[in-house]
C-alpha cells in the first residue's frame, strides 16, 4: 500500500500533477484570448475530425461501457463491499442521490430540458418521417439515448473503478489508481501523472464551460423577466464571480455541510418545479407522452445505441457529429470529475448497489424530466400556439425554458424558480467540480488543504471571465472543443479501467468461492462428527481417521485476506 499524501496547508504535495496542469490551463487561456480566431479555426478543424470520423469508435465505446455495466451488477461480482465488508454506507440512500444527480448532470437538465427536444424536432436526425408525431417521437428517442443509461455508464465505468480502489484497496483519491490491477507499479511513475493531468485539465475545462454557457441562460431568464434590459458582457461577468464565490464558500466547508445541502436543496427545487410544470401544463398529455416514450426507448434501445447515420451520408454524419458523438465525448470529459465524485462518496455500498443506483435512478427522473419539460414545449408547437422553434427552424437554447414556462399560469414564480435552481445547480457543479480537481491534484488527498480549493473554485470562475470577455460564445466553444478532445486519450484510460476493475473484482470472487467451498466442508465435516449416525456411516469402524480422510479439514490459504479456522 502506497504512503498517505504528506499533509500540508501550504506546500503543494503533487508537484507533478499540479505544475503541468496549471501549465496547460494557463497557456491556452493565453492563446485564447491573444488569438481567438486561430484558435477557434485550429479547435474546429481538430473537432470535426476527432468527433466527425471517429463518431464510430465512440458509439462502438459507449456501448461496450453500458454492457459492461449491466453485466458487472447482475454477477455474483456486485455482492462486492466498496469498503470494508461490514462497512455501512457513509451517507443516506436521499443523500447520496442528491449529489451523484446534482454532481453528474443537473445543470445540463435544466439548460437542455426544453431546448434540445425542441432542436431536434425542428431538425429531426436524417431518415425521420415527415409527420409531427414521427419527428416528436425521434426527437424524444433522440434525447433519451442522449441522456439516459449511456451517459451514466460513463460515469459508471470510472465511478467503479476508483471507488474500489480508494474504498477497498485503500489508495488515494488519484485516477491513476485505478488502473493498478493492469499496470502494476508504473501508476507511481510517469504514464501516471499524465493521466491525473488529463483528468485535472479536462475537468477543470468543462466546469469552466458550463459555468460560462449557465449564467447565459440565468442571464436570458432575467432579460425575460424584464429585470434587466439586455444581457451584457457585464451582467455575465457579475453572475460568474458571484456563483465562484458562492461554490468557493460551499467548497471550503466540504462534502458534509456545503455540497450536501446545496445538493439536496437542488433536488428539492428541481421536484417542486417539476411538480408544477406537470401540473399546470397538459397533464394528461405528459403523464401519456412519458410510458410511450421509454417504450419506445427500450424498444429501439439497440437500433439508437449503434445509430451511426452511414447510410444517410454527409447528412447523416454532420447530425450525429453535431449530437450523439458530441455528447459521448462531452460525458467522457466530464467522467474523471463525476466519477471521482461519486466514488467519494460511496464509500460502503456494495457494487450492485453502485451500478444500479448511478445507472438506473438519475436515469428513470431524466426521463421523466426531459418528458415533463420537453413534453411541454413539444405539445405546445404542434397543439398549442407555437412560437418557440422560430421560422427558419431555429431554437433560442438559452431562453427556450423561459418562453415555454411563459405560456403557463404562474409564469413569473416559475422562471424565477427556475433561475434559482439554475444558480444552485451550478453552485453544486462548480463545488464539487473545484473539490474533485484539487483532489487529484494534491495527489489524491481525500481531503485537501483549504487554500488549494479556494485556488482551483477561482480558477474556474477566471478561465470562464476571461473567455467571455475575449471570445464571447466563440471563445466557450473552443473551450468546450478542448475539453472534447481529451476526451479521446481519456476513452483509453476508461477501457483500461475495464479491464482492471474486471480484473480485480474476478479475483477477488475467486478468492470468496474458494474461502466459501472451505468453509461448507468444514461445517460438513462438524456436521458428521457430531451425528453418530453419520459418524457409524462415514467412518465404518467408528474411529476418527476416517474422518480426516474423508473430509480434509480446512487449512489457510495465504492468498486470502481471512483463513477459516480448523474443526476437529
Amino acid at each position: 500500500m502506497p504512503p498517505e499524501p504528506p499533509r500540508s496547508d501550504r506546500r503543494i504535495t503533487a508537484p507533478r500533477v499540479f505544475w503541468p496542469a496549471l501549465a496547460i490551463i494557463a497557456t491556452f487561456v493565453v492563446l485564447a484570448l491573444a488569438l481567438p480566431e486561430q484558435m477557434g479555426e485550429l479547435f474546429s478543424t481538430l473537432n470535426n475530425t476527432v468527433v466527425g470520423d471517429l463518431g464510430w469508435y465512440y458509439i462502438l465505446v459507449v456501448s461496450g461501457f453500458v454492457l459492461f455495466s449491466v453485466w458487472i451488477a447482475v454477477s455474483p461480482m456486485g455482492r462486492v463491499v466498496l469498503g470494508k465488508d461490514d462497512e455501512a454506507p457513509e451517507f443516506s440512500l436521499t443523500a447520496w442521490f442528491a449529489m451523484l444527480f446534482a454532481a453528474g448532470m443537473g445543470i445540463g437538465l435544466v439548460f437542455w430540458g426544453v431546448a434540445e427536444p425542441l432542436n431536434h424536432f425542428a431538425s429531426p436526425p436524417p431518415g425521420t418521417g415527415e409527420t409531427a408525431a414521427e419527428r416528436a417521437r425521434a426527437a424524444t428517442d433522440a434525447t433519451y439515448l442522449h441522456w439516459g443509461l449511456h451517459a451514466w455508464a460513463i460515469y459508471v465505468v470510472v465511478g467503479l473503478a476508483m471507488a474500489y480502489a480508494i474504498h477497498r484497496k485503500g489508495r488515494p483519491v488519484s485516477i491513476r489508481w485505478a488502473l493498478e490491477p493492469l499496470l502494476g507499479k508504473r501508476v507511481q511513475g510517469g504514464l501516471g501523472d499524465a493521466i491525473d493531468v488529463i483528468a485535472v485539465v479536462g475537468t477543470l475545462f468543462g466546469v469552466a464551460t458550463s459555468l460560462g454557457f449557465g449564467v447565459k441562460q440565468v442571464g436570458a431568464g432575467l432579460a425575460y423577466l424584464g429585470v434587466v434590459g439586455e444581457v451584457t458582457t457585464g451582467l455575465l461577468v457579475a453572475l460568474v464571480v458571484a456563483i465562484t464565490a458562492m461554490a468557493t464558500t460551499s467548497v471550503v466547508t466540504g462534502l458534509d455541510k456545503g455540497i450536501k445541502y446545496l445538493s439536496n436543496l437542488n433536488m428539492g427545487l428541481a421536484g417542486a418545479l417539476m411538480l408544477l410544470v406537470l401540473v399546470l401544463g397538459p397533464t394528461v398529455f405528459l403523464l401519456g407522452d412519458f410510458v410511450s416514450s421509454v417504450g419506445s426507448y427500450l424498444t429501439n434501445f439497440f437500433t439508437l445505441s449503434f445509430r451511426t447515420l452511414s447510410f444517410q451520408g454527409d447528412d447523416g454524419t454532420s447530425w450525429l457529429s453535431g449530437w450523439t458523438t458530441f455528447y459521448w465525448g462531452w460525458w467522457m470529459s466530464w467522467a474523471p470529475f463525476v466519477g471521482v465524485f461519486i466514488a467519494r462518496i460511496s464509500r460502503g455500498r456494495t457494487v450492485r448497489e453502485f451500478v444500479t443506483g448511478v445507472l438506473l435512478v438519475p436515469t428513470v427522473v431524466t426521463f421523466a424530466w426531459f418528458a415533463i419539460f420537453g413534453g411541454s414545449g413539444i405539445h405546445r408547437e404542434i397543439f398549442g400556439q407555437g412560437g418557440l422553434v422560430g421560422p427558419d427552424g431555429a431554437v433560442d437554447t438559452d431562453a427556450a425554458l423561459f418562453q415555454m414556462l411563459g405560456g403557463l399560469p404562474w409564469s413569473s414564480l416559475l422562471s424565477i424558480v427556475a433561475i434559482v435552481l439554475v444558480v444552485v445547480f451550478f453552485v453544486t457543479s462548480s463545488d464539487s467540480g473545484s473539490f474533485v480537481v484539487d483532489m487529484l491534484a494534491s495527489g489524491g488527498d481525500p481531503e485537501p488543504p483549504t487554500w488549494s480549493r479556494v485556488l482551483w473554485a477561482v480558477l474556474e470562475g477566471a478561465v470562464a471571465i476571461a473567455l467571455l470577455v475575449a471570445g464571447g460564445d466563440s471563445g466557450l466553444t473552443a473551450l468546450q472543443t478542448a475539453a472534447i478532445l481529451l476526451a479521446l486519450p481519456f476513452s483509453l484510460v476508461m477501457i483500461g479501467m475495464v479491464m482492471s476493475i474486471t480484473r480485480a473484482l474476478l479475483a477477488e470472487h475467486g478468492r470468496t468461492e474458494r474461502a466459501e467451498r472451505r468453509l461448507l466442508a468444514d461445517e460438513i465435516a462438524g456436521q458428521i462428527a457430531r451425528t453418530p449416525d453419520l459418524r457409524e456411516k462415514a467412518y465404518g469402524n467408528g474411529t476418527t481417521d476416517g474422518l480426516r480422510a474423508t473430509v480434509p479439514a480446512a487449512t489457510p490459504d495465504p492468498s486470502e485476506t481471512r483463513s477459516v479456522p480448523t474443526r476437529e
